[in-house]
């Protein structure tokens, strides 16, 4: 499992939030946790695959700019584990 962060230009407000939520889980099979900050301009997700391509072009569509995509191992963080 990694985690996705997206940097994405163009969320004005929760709304905006709510569309890019939904075509990240539309795109991406098996997405969790997905959130997004129109603020900090990012969403980010849990999945075990992402295609990049699908995934710019899909955002891209409604009107938003992909800047970046990065990812990095999810470590489960669990209350008896270190």
């Amino acid at each position: 499992m990694k985690k996705y962060t997206v940097k994405i230009d163009g969320m004005m407000c929760g709304m905006c939030e709510a569309h890019i939520n939904d075509v990240i889980r539309k795109i991406v099979p098996g997405a969790k946790k997905v959130t997004s900050s129109h603020s900090k301009g990012i969403s980010t997700f849990l999945a075990e695959e992402v295609n990049e391509e699908k995934l710019i072009q899909a955002i891209s569509e409604m009107g938003y700019t992909v800047l970046d995509i990065e990812s990095e191992e999810y470590k489960k963080k669990g209350l008896f584990f270190h």
